[in-house]
């Protein structure tokens, strides 16, 4: 079985997203970080959106407040440390592009240690396909660096730093849509037509699914909303993708 590279950094939509898709590989891993990219806290004054309603909440302040401390328990069960940006999740109303969250995340301390980095494939949700956007620019940038500056850090174009050059990286299929017939197949062909092919990466991480089943239950206001389809996927055997260039050089 591959091995993974440490340390690992997960980057990861929203407050719950790196333990739902790969909790099992952040427990077997070195020195676990999780990135959450729109964990930022909105403008209290803001209406409650249906989603934080339905979870329980009466305001958005106290939603994502709330949502962090799940959030750091749960990664704290698997030895992870958290990271949380200040992008607003997309149900406050704020949108973004994906270079204004590159920028973000190359300034991410987390970033820079190297290692493993594990990516959301982005089939689902506008959220999750905006961050996947991001981070396969960040992918490509990195990759460009590796090739011509394998062991320092550069400026990307923008004047922002660029993260160091990781020894892998795997993109993940999102825990609750990856059972949404075709959409792994459409992400698939999609990297194949910008030139990607992707190959499946197998972990041997079995032996982690009873802490990351405990991990899960940290997030208590989210899991009453999702369906039993949904909550069997979340438990279902974790699953990775590394791409590379269709001419054999690195993606």
């Amino acid at each position: 079985m591959p091995q993974i590279p440490g340390p690992l950094t997960v980057i990861s939509p929203h407050l719950d997203d790196a333990v739902f898709s790969c909790g099992c590989l952040i427990a077997a891993a070195t020195d676990p970080i999780v990135v959450t990219v729109l964990a930022g806290i909105p403008d209290a004054r803001l209406d409650v959106p249906d989603w934080d309603r339905a979870a329980g909440f009466d305001s958005v302040l106290h939603a994502v407040m709330h949502r962090r401390r799940e959030d750091a328990n749960s990664l704290a069960a698997l030895g992870a440390r958290p990271e949380w940006l200040d992008f607003l999740d997309g149900q406050y109303g704020k949108t973004y592009t994906p270079d204004q969250l590159l920028g973000g995340l190359a300034r991410s301390a987390a970033l820079h240690r190297g290692g493993t980095v594990a990516v959301p494939m982005g089939l689902f949700h506008s959220d999750h396909i905006l961050v996947a956007a991001a981070c396969l620019r960040m992918h490509a940038m990195a990759q460009a660096m590796h090739a011509t500056h394998p062991v320092s850090t550069m400026d990307d174009s923008r004047g922002e730093p660029a993260p160091l050059p990781p020894l892998q990286w795997i993109f993940y299929e999102d825990a609750i849509y990856r059972r949404l017939p075709g959409l792994v197949q459409r992400r698939l062909c999609a990297w194949l037509q910008q030139g990607l092919v992707a190959t499946p990466v197998t972990f041997a991480l079995a032996r982690h699914q009873p802490a990351k089943a405990r991990a899960v239950e940290s997030y208590e206001s989210q899991l009453p909303l999702f369906n039993a389809e949904q909550l069997a996927d979340i438990a279902a055997p974790e699953r990775y993708w590394a791409l590379a260039a269709a001419d054999g050089r690195p993606g």
